[in-house]
C-alpha cells in the first residue's frame, strides 16, 4: 500500500517500515472514515478492538493527548500527511495577458495596426501619384514615407502596454485575493489537547491521534471519531446535502467528517484522516484531479466518468493522489439533492456593478455608432472628391494607396471607438475596492467578498447583535439573589448557608462546559482572562469571589463521570447536566435564562437552605421585585437550580418530564458593560441615515436598559421594544405564515426586538429587504456570531461575523469579518463602502468629460478637415493616462468624516448625479471651445503652419502637437477639478494625504513633456517653444478656474440635465429572472441584447439551410428541427473573452459571432446543452 503523500518520502521502503510503527495505515483509516453509524462501529470493534485500541495503536493517550514531540509530529505528517489540502493553480501571468487581449477593440485595433504596417512598406512608383489624386511628394517627404510604418508600429507598441496594464492588474488582484485566503485560513484555529494541555493550534497543524476539543459552533478541520460526547449534534449537509442534524454518540454514530459544523453539545475525538485523505478532502481532490483529466481523457480519446478510471493516481500540484470510486448511487441522490438545495432566493449582485456595466454598455452602443459613422463619412469624403469631383478613374496600380487611407479612415474610426469605451472602468472599481479592501484590514474589517464593501455604503439598516458588538463581553456578576436576600453586591461566603453555597458552587462548576475557564491575568495588576463562553465564565467568577475553588470540583467530577448533558441551545434557552449521586440515584443542575428557569420550578431554598413551596405567586412576586429591577438596570439575569431523582432511572430523553418541578437556589444578575466608543458611533449611523436595531436573545428590559445606554433609542421617540413571542404574533396570521404587510407595519418603529430566536432574526432581515414601504428598497446589514444566525448572516446583503467570539459557521456564512467584534467597525465599513462609491464617481466624472471631448474632436475634425486633430496613438497615451492613472488616483482617496454627514445613495440612485451632469458639459464645453479655436484659428495666433488636410506621411506639425499638449494639460486639470462630485469649491482640500494622486499627476505631466519633447513620428509630435508650452499650460489651468464658475451655477435651475447610470428597477428584474439563481444586473443588458443577435443569426442560418435544402433537394425535416430547437441555442461561455460561441444544432461547424462586449453565460433553461 503506498501512501498518499509519498512525494514527502524518499523511497517506498521507507512508508512502510514508518507505517509499521501505528498499527494502521492511511488507507485502512480512510476506508473506515467512509463507513455510517453501525458499520462504522462494527468496524471499529471488529477491526481495531474499539475506540480505545485504535488510539494506543495511533500511538495517543485519549486524556492526555499527543507528548507534542518534533519528531513525532513529523513522522505523523510524513506517514499520514498533512492537514492542507492543496489550493487550484492560480492562473499565470501569460495567461492573464491572453485573456487581456480578447478584448473586441483591442483585436480591431491590432488589426488595423498589421494592415498599417504591411501597407507602409508597399512603395507605389512615384509617376502614378498625381494620377491618383495624391499631392507629388517633395524629396524631404522621401524620409518622411520611410517612416510610415512607425505609426502602425507605435498602435501596436500601445496596445501591448494597455495589455499588459490589464493583465498586471488582474494578476495582482489574484495574488490579493489569495492573500486574503490564505490569512482567513492561517487564522482558523482549533482546540487541541497536548501533553494534558487544551493548545489552541492552527488547522493546518493537526496530525492524525491529535486529541481535539469539539465545542457549539466548530467547523471540524479534519476526520476523526468521538472519544467522548454530550449531547452531541452534527449538520454534516456540506457533505451529504441533508439539512435535518445528525446525533452522534458512541453507540449510534461516532464518526466525525471534516467540513462539517457542530450544531450543539460538545465532545473529544481522535484526527483519523487530514488534508486530502479527509473526506472533504478526497472531494476537493476529485474536482481539482477530475479538471486535469478531462484534458488527458481528451487525448486518449477515453470515455469520460468512467468508474474505473477514478482509482487510477492522479496527481495534482505535485502530490500523487488515490481516489477511491465514489458510490453511483450515492453520486446520483446527491445530485437531486444539490439540485434541491440550489432553489434557494435569488440574491442581487452587486448594485453598483450593475449601474456600471448598464452605463458601459450604453456608451460602448453610442461610441460604436460614432466610429462607424465617423469612418462612414471619410471614405463618402473622399470616394465623392476623387472619383465624383474630380472624376478620376479607379486605377489598378492606386489601389493600395487608396487601400492605405481606407485604413488610415478606419484606424480613425477605432480611435474614435477606443477613446468612447471607458476600459478604465473595471479598473478603477477593481482599484477601489482592491485598495479599500487592504485599508479595511487595518480598520478592523476582514473582507471576504469584494462587492460587500461597496454595498456597505449603500446601508440604510443594521441589526445588531448585543453581546460582544454593542457591549465588551466581559461579564462579572454583579448582584445576586439567594435565600430571600437580594444582595446588591456579592455576599461574603460567610453569609451563605454552607449547604446551599455547596449547591451553587457544584450547580456553577459541574453544570458549564469544562473548556470555560478563568485564567490569571497576561500583565500585573490586569483583569482575569476569560476564556469559553462568557456567560458561564461571569458564573465560575462569581464562584472564585465566593472564595471557592471551581477547580477543585472539576477534578472531583470529570467530565467523563457526567451522566447527561443537555447543551444550550437556541430552543432550551438553558443547560442541565446530571451526575450519579454516590448515595445512588441522580442530580441534575440545570441554569439558563431566570423567566424560563423559574416557569420549570415548584420549589425554591430559603434563608437556612431548608426546601419551601415555590407558587405561580411567588414567581409573579419574585419577577417583580427581583428580575425586573435587575434587568432595568442592563444586568442579564440567570438562575440555578436542581433537581433529585430517587426512584430509578427515568427516560432521560423525555425531556419535557425531565427539566420540571426543579429546586430554584439563586438568581444572579451579570453585568456587561456598555463599549465606550459604541454611543458615538451610533450617533454617527443616525446622522448618516442609518437606522440601528437591537436583536438579542435577553430578557426585553435588559434590552432596553442597554439600548438606552447605546443610544438606539431616546426617550420620546417614537419605537418599538418588542419580544420574539410578541414580534410572531403580530406578524403571522392564523395559519402561522409570516405576511408581509403585516411586517410592513411593524418594522419601520421597531428597535430592540429581545428574547429573540434565529427565526426571528431571519424574518426580521428578509422582511426589512422584501419590504415595498418607502421609495428604496432597504439595504440591511447584519452581524452575527453563533451558528444558529447562519440563515440570517446569508440573507442580509451585508453579513459581519464575529471574529473573537464568533463560530466558525456563523464566519463561514457573513461577507465581512470583524476582527475586533466591535460596532464602530461597522461604521468604519460604511464609510469605506461609500468611499468606493464617490472614487468611481469621481472617476466617471473624470472619464466621461475626456470621452466626450475626445469623441467629438475626432469626429468632427474628420468629418471637416478629413484626419482627426488627435492622432491614434495620442489617443492612446490619453486612454493609458487618462483611464490607467487616473483610475489609480481618483480610487484611492482616502475617505473623510464628511461621508457620513450625508444619507445613504440608495440602490436606484443613478451614478451620475445631475451635479455630475453639469460638471461633465460645462467642462466638455471649455475644452471643446478651446481646441476647435486652435484647430481652426490656432495657426494663426500662434504664427506657425497649419497642420490642417496634411498629406498622408506628411511630419508631425507644431499646430497640431500644441492641440494634443493643450488637450491632455485640460484633462491633468481637470483631474484636480474631478476630486469633488458634490459641487465642493475646494477642490485642493486634502489633496496631501494622498500620495498616489499627487505622483500620478506629476508623473503624468512629466511623461507630457518627454513625449512632446522626444516622442517625435510615433507621437505625431514636434518640439515647442517655451512660449508655446506657457501658453498650453495657461490653458490648462484655466480649467480649474472654469471650474469655480461651473459650480457658482445652481444645479437645480438646470432642469433639462439627465441622470445617468440609474440601477435597474424591480419589474426588469423579475421580468427578466426566471430561472437565474443570482440576478447579475450586468448579464441582463447584455443578455437583451445577445438574445437579438442570436435570433437574427438563427434567422439567417435557418434561410440559409431552406436554400440548401432545396438545391440539394434533400427532406425538409432538418430545416424544421432547426426551427424548433432554436430556443435551445448552447451559448458556450469562453472565461472573459470576447466571443461567444453558439452551437448550432443541425450544421457541424460552430459560427464564432464576436460579441461587442464579453458575454455572460447563456445556457438554456432547462439546464441541458445541446450537442
Amino acid at each position: 500500500m503506498t501512501n498518499p503523500t509519498e512525494h514527502a518520502l524518499p523511497a517506498n521502503s521507507m512508508v512502510e517500515s514508518h507505517e509499521g510503527d501505528f498499527g494502521c495505515t492511511v488507507m485502512e483509516l480512510r476506508k473506515l472514515m467512509e463507513l455510517r453509524s453501525s458499520d462504522g462501529i462494527d468496524q471499529i470493534n471488529v477491526h481495531y478492538g474499539g475506540v480505545m485500541n485504535l488510539c494506543s495503536r495511533l500511538k495517543t493517550n485519549p486524556v492526555e493527548g499527543l507528548s507534542g514531540n518534533p519528531t513525532d509530529l513529523e513522522k505523523r505528517k510524513q506517514v499520514f500527511g498533512q492537514n492542507f489540502i492543496p489550493p487550484k493553480k492560480a492562473k499565470t501571468f501569460l495567461e492573464l495577458v491572453w485573456e487581456a487581449l480578447q478584448d473586441v477593440t483591442l483585436i480591431i485595433l491590432e488589426i488595423a495596426a498589421i494592415i498599417s504596417l504591411v501597407l507602409s512598406f508597399y512603395r507605389p512608383p512615384g509617376e502614378e501619384n498625381e494620377q491618383c489624386g495624391l499631392p507629388v511628394s517633395s524629396p524631404e517627404d522621401e524620409g518622411e514615407a520611410e517612416a510610415g510604418w512607425i505609426e502602425g508600429a507605435a498602435i501596436l507598441f500601445s496596445v501591448i502596454i494597455v495589455v499588459l496594464v490589464t493583465a498586471f492588474n488582474d494578476w495582482s488582484k489574484e495574488k490579493q485575493f489569495r492573500g486574503l485566503q490564505s490569512r482567513i485560513e492561517k487564522e482558523q484555529k482549533f482546540s487541541v489537547i497536548r501533553n494534558g494541555h487544551i493548545i489552541q493550534l492552527p488547522v493546518a497543524e493537526i496530525v492524525v491521534g491529535d486529541i481535539a476539543q469539539i465545542k457549539y459552533g466548530d467547523l471540524l478541520p479534519a476526520d476523526g471519531i468521538l472519544i467522548q460526547g454530550n449531547d452531541l449534534k452534527i449538520d454534516e449537509s456540506s457533505l451529504t446535502g441533508e439539512s435535518d442534524h445528525v446525533k452522534k454518540s458512541l453507540e449510534r454514530d461516532p464518526m466525525l467528517l471534516s467540513g462539517t459544523h457542530v450544531m450543539e453539545g460538545s465532545g473529544r475525538m481522535v484526527v483519523t484522516a487530514v488534508g486530502i485523505n479527509s473526506q472533504t478532502g478526497i472531494i476537493f481532490t476529485l474536482l481539482g484531479a477530475s479538471e486535469g483529466e478531462e484534458e488527458e481523457k481528451k487525448k486518449k480519446g477515453k470515455k469520460q466518468g468512467v468508474p474505473e478510471n477514478r482509482n487510477k493516481a492522479k496527481t495534482q500540484d505535485g502530490v500523487a493522489l488515490e481516489i477511491q470510486p465514489l458510490n453511483s448511487q450515492e453520486g446520483i441522490d446527491n445530485e437531486e439533492k444539490e439540485k434541491k438545495v440550489t432553489k434557494l432566493p435569488k440574491k442581487e449582485k452587486s448594485v453598483l456593478q450593475g449601474k456600471l456595466t448598464r452605463l458601459a454598455v450604453q456608451i460602448g452602443k453610442a461610441g460604436l455608432l460614432m466610429s462607424a459613422i465617423t469612418v462612414l463619412i471619410l471614405i463618402l469624403y473622399f470616394v465623392i472628391e476623387n472619383f465624383v469631383i474630380h472624376r478620376r478613374p479607379w486605377l489598378a496600380e492606386c489601389t493600395p494607396i487608396y487601400i492605405q487611407y481606407f485604413v488610415k479612415f478606419f484606424i480613425i474610426g477605432i480611435t474614435v471607438l477606443v477613446v468612447a469605451v471607458p476600459e478604465g472602468l473595471p479598473l478603477a472599481v477593481t482599484i477601489s475596492l482592491a485598495y479599500s479592501v487592504k485599508k479595511m484590514m487595518k480598520d478592523n474589517n476582514l473582507v471576504r467578498h469584494l462587492d460587500a464593501c461597496e454595498t456597505m455604503g449603500n446601508a440604510t439598516a443594521i441589526c445588531s447583535d448585543k453581546t460582544g458588538t454593542l457591549t465588551m463581553n466581559r461579564m462579572t456578576v454583579v448582584q445576586a439573589y439567594i435565600g430571600d436576600t437580594h444582595y446588591h453586591q456579592i455576599p461574603s461566603p460567610d453569609a451563605l448557608v454552607p449547604k446551599v453555597l455547596d449547591l451553587i458552587v457544584n450547580g456553577i462548576s459541574i453544570n458549564s462546559a469544562y473548556t470555560s475557564k478563568i485564567l490569571p491575568p497576561e500583565k500585573e495588576g490586569g483583569l482575569p482572562r476569560q476564556v469559553g463562553n462568557k456567560t458561564e465564565c461571569a458564573l465560575l467568577g462569581f464562584v472564585t469571589d465566593l472564595k471557592q475553588d471551581y477547580h477543585a470540583v472539576r477534578n472531583e467530577v470529570p467530565e467523563e463521570k457526567l451522566y447527561k448533558v443537555y447543551t444550550f441551545n437556541s430552543v432550551r434557552k438553558s443547560m442541565s447536566t446530571v451526575i450519579e449521586k454516590p448515595s445512588g440515584g441522580y442530580r441534575m443542575y440545570s441554569k439558563g435564562a431566570s423567566e424560563i428557569i423559574l416557569r420549570k420550578c415548584n420549589r425554591i431554598l430559603d434563608k437556612k437552605g431548608e426546601v419551601m413551596p415555590f407558587k405561580n405567586k411567588d414567581r409573579d412576586e419574585m419577577v417583580r421585585t427581583v428580575i425586573e429591577p435587575m434587568a432595568s438596570q442592563g444586568l442579564r439575569t440567570i438562575c440555578i437550580a436542581y433537581r433529585d431523582f430517587n426512584d430509578g432511572e427515568p427516560t432521560w430523553d423525555n425531556e419535557s418530564e425531565i427539566l420540571t418541578e426543579l429546586t430554584c437556589i439563586a438568581v444572579v444578575g451579570i453585568e456587561d458593560p456598555v463599549r465606550p466608543e459604541v454611543p458615538e458611533a451610533i450617533a454617527k449611523c443616525k446622522r448618516a441615515g442609518i437606522t440601528v436595531r437591537m436583536v438579542t436573545g435577553d430578557n426585553i428590559n435588559t434590552a432596553r436598559a442597554i439600548a438606552t445606554k447605546c443610544g438606539i433609542v431616546t426617550p420620546g421617540d417614537d419605537f418599538l421594544c418588542l419580544e420574539g413571542k410578541e414580534f410572531n404574533r403580530l406578524i403571522r396570521n392564523e395559519k402561522g405564515e409570516v405576511e408581509q404587510e403585516k411586517l410592513d407595519k411593524i418594522w419601520p418603529k421597531l428597535r430592540v426586538l429581545a428574547r429573540s430566536s434565529p427565526t426571528d432574526k431571519h424574518t426580521l432581515v428578509k422582511g426589512i429587504i422584501d419590504s415595498t414601504v418607502g421609495e428604496q428598497r432597504q439595504v440591511v446589514a447584519v452581524t452575527g456570531d453563533g451558528t444558529n444566525d447562519g440563515p440570517a448572516l446569508k440573507k442580509a446583503d451585508v453579513g459581519f461575523a464575529m471574529g473573537i467570539a464568533g463560530t466558525d459557521v456563523a464566519k463561514e456564512a457573513s461577507d465581512i469579518i470583524l476582527t475586533d467584534d466591535n460596532f464602530t467597525s461597522i461604521v468604519k465599513a460604511v464609510m469605506w463602502g461609500r468611499n468606493v462609491y464617490d472614487s468611481i464617481s469621481k472617476f466617471l466624472q473624470f472619464q466621461l468629460t475626456v470621452n466626450v471631448v475626445a469623441v467629438i474632436v475626432a469626429f468632427t475634425g474628420a468629418c471637416i478637415t478629413q484626419d482627426s486633430p488627435l492622432k491614434a496613438v495620442q489617443m492612446l497615451w490619453v486612454n493609458l493616462i487618462m483611464d490607467t492613472f487616473a483610475s489609480l488616483a481618483l480610487a484611492t482617496e482616502p475617505p473623510t468624516e464628511s461621508l457620513l454627514k450625508r444619507r445613504p445613495y440608495g440602490r436606484n440612485k443613478p451614478l451620475i448625479s445631475r451635479t455630475m451632469m453639469k460638471n461633465i458639459l460645462g467642462h466638455s464645453v471649455y475644452q471643446l471651445t478651446v481646441i476647435f479655436f486652435l484647430v481652426f484659428a490656432g495657426e494663426r495666433f500662434f504664427d506657425i503652419d497649419s497642420g490642417r488636410k496634411a498629406p498622408l506621411h506628411s511630419p508631425p506639425s507644431q499646430h497640431y502637437t500644441i492641440i494634443f499638449n493643450t488637450f491632455v494639460l485640460m484633462q491633468l486639470f481637470n483631474e484636480i477639478n474631478s476630486r469633488k462630485i458634490h459641487g465642493e469649491r475646494n477642490v485642493f482640500a486634502g489633496i496631501f494625504r494622498n500620495l498616489i494622486f499627487c505622483s500620478v499627476v506629476l508623473g503624468t505631466f512629466i511623461s507630457q513633456i518627454l513625449i512632446v519633447e522626444f516622442g517625435g513620428k510615433p507621437f505625431s509630435c514636434t518640439k515647442l517653444t517655451l512660449s508655446q508650452w506657457f501658453w498650453c499650460l495657461f490653458i490648462g489651468i484655466g480649467e480649474l478656474l472654469w471650474g469655480q464658475i461651473i459650480s457658482t451655477i445652481p444645479t437645480q435651475s438646470l432642469k433639462f440635465l439627465k441622470e445617468a447610470g440609474h440601477g435597474t428597477t424591480k419589474e426588469e428584474i423579475t421580468k427578466d429572472a426566471e430561472g437565474l439563481d443570482e440576478i447579475d444586473h450586468a448579464e441582463m443588458e447584455l443578455r437583451r441584447g445577445q438574445i437579438l443577435w442570436f435570433r437574427g443569426l438563427n434567422r439567417i442560418q435557418t434561410q440559409i439551410d431552406v436554400i440548401n435544402t432545396f438545391q440539394t433537394g434533400a427532406s425538409f425535416k432538418g430545416v424544421l428541427k432547426r426551427q424548433t430547437m432554436g430556443q435551445h441555442l448552447d451559448v458556450r461561455h469562453v472565461p472573459s473573452s470576447s466571443y461567444v460561441t453558439v452551437a448550432p444544432v443541425t450544421s457541424p461547424p460552430a459560427t464564432s459571432v464576436p460579441a461587442a462586449v464579453s458575454s455572460p453565460t447563456l445556457g438554456n433553461q432547462s439546464g441541458q446543452s445541446v450537442p
